[in-house]
């Protein structure tokens, strides 16, 4: 295992960006040329991109604390209603970069409720079986074991053949910890890693529980959002209260790059450390490789696969917000990219990286 490059401080002539980004120019050494050229693959076919790639709606480039670039496209029309421009007040889903989020929280309840990250987690339908040995770190790093499939697929007879889609949008939406909950053990606690929104949102049903009669919205937006500024941000709950933390944030891409800076200045806001630097490291500590798109996965982070060291929250149709400390860069990618278009849109936002190398 490699190890892990430090998080760069808070350069004392910038200003946090819990008000507002402070805009900059591109380093005389960031490519310009490279990065301009990635993103006209990203942009330039608007809303009707040819076979093989996907829509872009938002790029925002964060350098040395300040925004040096941003770009925005156009929604589509769907059957949800009409699309159009972007801008930076336009607030736009996370998918699952929302597991990102989850784990700021719970990193926080960990540490001030002092619960040992290797503990059982109390469930008590699971009392009776082997479900009981399963760990908050097993959770975080998705290693449950539990039988949860995560495909966005469907059968010819239009029954869903994923767990995540009934979770999401059939018999699980009004309660989807308890779905979660209720599916039977696979492997043994520990010995696989298996990417799983039901691990996100069985988390989110004990964050519930340690809370009590507190609202999780409110402890997002006082101790997560609003000291970040990320004053666009939304979160969605199910029937029964439980954040949906697999899938549900809406925010502009400035405030996603907001919540980027916060894991690349190591758990640090302007307001002070607001999540200690051992659960940012735990984070970003790779323990799996996806086979299909070669990222490596922490805890609810993933692990940029062409650069040791870089952490990336990630959501369905190619919302990125990857943090590289070694370029002291935040890079936000907020689109339409469907799974086989996907290792493209991850090349060009590797140009994007790689134009800011030292």
């Amino acid at each position: 295992m490699s190890e892990l490059f430090p998080f760069p401080p808070q350069s004392p002539s910038v200003v946090w960006p819990t008000r507002e980004w402070i805009i900059g120019d591109l380093d005389p050494s960031a490519k310009d040329g490279e990065i301009s050229s990635a993103l006209g693959k990203l942009f330039d076919h608007g809303v009707n991109p040819p076979v093989g790639k996907g829509i872009s709606l938002a790029t925002v480039i964060i350098h040395r604390g300040k925004l040096v670039l941003e770009r925005y496209g156009t929604q589509p029309d769907t059957a949800f209603g009409a699309g159009g421009p972007v801008d930076r007040d336009t607030t736009l889903i996370s998918w699952s970069m929302a597991k990102s989020i989850t784990q700021t929280v719970l990193a926080i309840l960990l540490d001030e409720m002092g619960i040992d990250v290797d503990s059982p987690v109390a469930i008590p339908e699971w009392s009776g079986d082997q479900r009981s040995t399963i760990t908050w770190r097993h959770l975080l790093e998705m290693r449950d074991g539990l039988d949860f499939v995560e495909e966005y697929v469907v059968n010819e007879s239009g029954q869903s053949k994923s767990d995540v889609l009934e979770m999401l949008f059939g018999s699980g939406s009004s309660d989807v910890a308890q779905y979660a909950r209720s599916r039977p053990l696979k492997h043994e606690p520990g010995s696989v890693w298996s990417y799983s929104s039901g691990s996100t949102n069985i988390l989110c049903g004990l964050i519930k529980d340690l809370l009590g009669t507190k609202s999780l919205e409110d402890f997002l937006n006082q101790r997560i959002f609003t000291p970040l500024g990320m004053l666009s941000a939304t979160a969605k709950f199910d029937e029964v209260g439980t954040f949906i933390g697999s899938s549900y944030v809406y925010a502009t891409a400035r405030d996603f790059a907001r919540f980027g800076y916060l894991y690349l200045r190591g758990g640090e806001c302007e307001s002070g450390q607001l999540l200690s630097r051992d659960r940012v490291d735990a984070a970003r500590r790779q323990h799996a490789v996806d086979i299909e798109s070669g990222h490596g996965y922490g805890q609810h982070w993933w692990i940029w696969k062409s650069l040791a060291g870089a952490m990336s929250a990630q959501g369905y149709e190619g919302q990125r917000t990857i943090v590289v400390p070694q370029y002291d860069l935040v890079v936000v990618h907020l689109g339409k990219w469907v799974a086989e278009t996907q290792p493209y849109l991850d090349a060009q936002l590797d140009r994007i990286v790689g134009a800011f190398a030292p």
